[in-house]
């Protein structure tokens, strides 16, 4: 119940913030909000100011910021100088594109809250916490405290870069470089290889995690590169999942997201934190990717706007939304299976 509850507010935010950024660049450029939703499906409660019908709605797992002429209907006034389809192309763009911006921006406030108060995280050490008893690691003489400086000649500078480096290894030899005081050593390892899960293992875990206490200036400084960092990684995961170089089946839906949230919520409201920038992060670059009935799928249609300086047609446009639609609650569907027999 406690998950499930901490799963809903973290989705809340993330949502609201998300449409927020729709809503308001949309009431700044003059564009009619017919209505803000929290939730989709049933409406459970809703309030009208001015023009604007504020709801929360059943499902928790979504929401939207319904924009006049921003879907073509035949009963709507067609001459109406604050629909969303009369406004000029950056306005529409700009309204479209804050959404997942928000999203992004986001994970800076809860970043630049974490480095501020309590420090920022030593993780570009590198250290070895400990050893796992006959794993490769052990095998090959890795030792506690060590400090793994590159992995197949490529430098790394965070514990989650040199995860990641391990994992889509697919079990093949490692060139380490690693740091033992003064010394540096060469370990050429095979990691283990989890068929099950197919990610490679070295057996170690990392140096119990210590904050340095920085000034505000260096946390928001801090705030955004970490941010930054985070995004480009996920963009090359990504590139690396479309080229079939790491397994999909690290991919996770709502089911799987929701116990993460809870495993991470046990650890604390700092790893909640964590989590959920991470996600925001995770939401905001999903969406600017030009997949149809997504944001990035409509700054693509803008895009093709600008280059034929007139608007693609807006029946066909709204056909390939739909489509898009289906097939992306299609893949949700067979995601979240996924997610529920991996649990099971």
């Amino acid at each position: 119940m406690q998950t499930a509850i901490v799963s809903i507010i973290v989705f809340s935010v993330l949502i609201l913030v998300h449409e927020f950024g729709h809503y308001a660049v949309a009431k700044l450029a003059g564009v009619r909000v017919e209505e803000f939703s929290l939730g989709m499906g049933t409406k459970i409660v809703g309030k009208k100011y001015g023009e604007t019908l504020y709801s929360i709605r059943a499902l928790p797992l979504g929401g939207y910021c319904k924009m006049t002429g921003e879907n073509v209907e035949g009963n709507e006034e067609q001459n109406d100088p604050k629909r969303f389809d009369k406004k000029p192309l950056w306005a529409r763009v700009a309204i479209v594109i804050t959404g997942p911006l928000m999203n992004f921006f986001l994970a800076v406030v809860i970043f630049i809250i974490i480095f501020t108060t309590l420090g920022v995280p030593n993780d570009f050490q590198n250290i070895i916490g400990k050893v796992m008893d006959g794993k490769p690691a052990q095998l090959v003489g890795i030792q506690e405290d060590d400090r793994i400086v590159s992995v197949n000649n490529k430098p790394v500078e965070g514990w989650n870069e040199l995860v990641d480096l391990i994992r889509n290894s697919s079990g093949n030899e490692l060139h380490l470089e690693i740091e033992r005081g003064n010394e540096i050593l060469i370990k050429d390892v095979v990691p283990q290889y989890d068929k099950n899960n197919k990610v490679a293992l070295l057996g170690i875990s990392p140096k119990e995690l210590k904050y340095e206490q920085v000034g505000f200036f260096t946390g928001v400084i801090e705030g955004f590169t970490y941010t930054f960092k985070l995004t480009v990684n996920m963009v090359e995961q990504v590139g690396l999942l479309i080229a079939r170089k790491i397994p999909s089946e690290g991919v996770t839906g709502p089911v799987g997201i929701i116990k993460i949230i809870g495993e991470q919520a046990s650890f604390g409201i700092i790893n909640l934190a964590n989590l959920t920038a991470i996600i925001s992060i995770n939401l905001g670059l999903i969406n600017l990717f030009p997949i149809p009935a997504l944001d990035g799928g409509r700054l693509f249609f803008f895009v093709i706007e600008g280059i034929r300086g007139k608007k693609v047609n807006p029946e066909k446009e709204g056909m390939v939304h739909f489509i898009g639609f289906v097939l992306l609650m299609a893949l949700m569907i067979f995601i979240t299976w996924k997610d529920i027999l991996r649990i099971i």
